[in-house]
C-alpha cells in the first residue's frame, strides 16, 4: 500500500522510534477506568514508566526515592490501613502523599474512596480512578498494556503475516510483489496483520511484536485494484492484530549475476531493534509461486527451532557417503 511516495525509494527503509508516553485517556478506555474526580484534561497528562506504585511505605510517609512519574494503586490493605485513621490524620498522609505528584492513582476492587482523597486529589490536580478488578490482577494487566506500549519501536515499510504461527515479515523493493504474495497467503487460509507499514516493539529481549497503525489495519493495496479490506472479503478469521516477528523474508528482482543459497547451510539475520531475526533472500521472477515458497519457509523455521535442520541433515549423510568411499578404497 503506497501512502507516501516517498515508499517508492525503498520498501526496505525503516524509521526508529522511541514511544515516550502513552495518554492517560488511552489508558482510561483500555480498561474502563470509573473516574472519581471531575478533573479535566485527561489527554494532557502522559504516561512515560512501566513501572507501577503501590504506595504502602508513601502512605505513612516514607517519601524518599519515590518515583513520582508512576501510577499509583491503591488495594484493599492501603484502604484498610487508610480506614483506621481519624479524618484529620488521613487528610494529613494523604495531602503529604499527593503533595510529591504522581500522573493519577486508581482505587481497585471497587473499594470505597474516602472524601479526604477526593479532596486533596482537586487540590492537587490528580486525578482518580476505580476499577473493580481484583488489585494484582488490574496491577499486571497494567503492566504488560505498559510494555507495549512503551517498548522501543521500530517501523518498517512491508508486509507482515502469520503463516503456521510463524510471523513473517515480508520486505522488498516497491512493485516486487509482497501484498499480492499476502494476498495469496490469506487466501491459502493464512493471516494478514499488516500491509504497508509495520510498527514493531521490543517488549522484551527475546520478543519482537508488531502490529499494522490503526488507520490502515486490515487493509491492503493491490496495483491495478486499488484498496482492499480483507477483513471484510475474507472474514475475521484472515485477520490478526499483532504478532511475533519470527521470520524476515527479502524479496527481490532476479538477477543472473548474483548467487543465491542453495543449501541453506549459511544463516543470515535481520537487525531490528538490536534483535538478530533469521533472514531469507528470495529472488522473484515469472513462474516461482511466491506464497508456497513463505508457507515453506514458515514451516522450516519451525523445524529449526524445534532442533532439526535438513540441510544439516543433508550434509552429514553427504560426509557419512564421503567417508564410506575412502573406506572401502582402503
Amino acid at each position: 500500500m503506497e501512502l507516501n511516495n516517498s515508499h517508492n525509494q525503498s520498501d526496505d527503509m525503516m524509521e526508529k522510534d522511541e514511544m515516550e508516553f502513552v495518554k492517560l485517556s488511552k489508558i482510561i478506555d483500555e480498561f474502563q477506568l470509573e473516574q472519581i474526580t471531575n478533573l479535566k484534561m485527561l489527554d494532557e497528562i502522559m504516561i512515560t514508566s512501566t513501572d507501577i506504585n503501590r504506595p504502602g511505605l508513601q502512605l505513612v510517609g516514607y517519601l524518599e526515592h519515590f518515583g513520582t512519574d508512576r501510577i499509583q494503586i491503591i488495594g484493599k490493605v492501603e484502604t484498610t490501613y487508610l480506614a483506621g485513621l481519624t479524618p484529620e490524620e488521613r487528610y494529613a498522609r494523604l495531602d503529604d502523599f499527593f503533595k510529591a505528584g504522581f500522573p493519577c492513582m486508581v482505587v481497585a476492587r471497587g473499594l470505597e474512596v474516602f472524601q479526604e482523597m477526593i479532596d486533596v486529589a482537586h487540590k492537587y490536580n490528580i486525578p482518580i480512578f476505580r476499577t473493580y478488578s481484583v488489585t494484582s490482577r488490574f496491577l499486571s494487566s497494567l503492566i504488560s498494556y505498559l510494555n507495549v506500549k512503551l517498548a522501543p519501536m521500530e517501523s518498517r515499510h512491508g508486509v507482515l503475516v502469520e503463516v503456521y504461527g510463524e510471523g513473517i515479515l515480508i520486505l522488498g523493493e516497491s512493485g516486487v510483489g509482497k501484498s499480492e504474495t499476502a494476498l495469496e497467503l490469506v487466501k491459502r487460509g493464512h493471516r494478514l496483520v499488516a500491509d504497508d507499514r509495520v510498527e514493531i516493539r521490543k517488549v522484551s529481549e527475546k520478543t519482537l511484536v508488531a502490529t499494522a497503525p490503526d488507520i490502515i489495519r486490515h487493509f491492503i493495496e493491490i496495483r491495478g485494484i486499488g484498496i482492499l479490506d480483507v477483513k471484510k472479503l475474507y472474514g475475521v478469521g484472515a485477520v490478526k492484530v499483532t504478532e511475533n516477528v519470527n521470520l524476515v523474508i527479502k524479496l527481490e528482482f532476479w538477477d543472473e549475476k548474483k548467487n543465491y543459497e542453495r543449501l541453506g547451510l549459511v544463516e543470515e539475520y535481520e537487525d531490528i531493534l538490536g534483535k538478530e531475526i533469521p533472514c531469507l533472500t528470495i529472488p522473484v521472477r515469472p513462474g516461482r509461486n511466491l506464497a508456497i515458497i513463505v508457507e515453506v519457509a514458515a514451516m522450516n523455521n519451525r523445524q529449526k527451532k524445534m532442533g532439526y535442520n535438513a540441510a544439516e541433515v543433508m550434509k552429514e549423510r553427504v560426509l557419512e557417503e564421503i567417508r564410506r568411499k575412502e573406506r572401502a578404497e582402503e
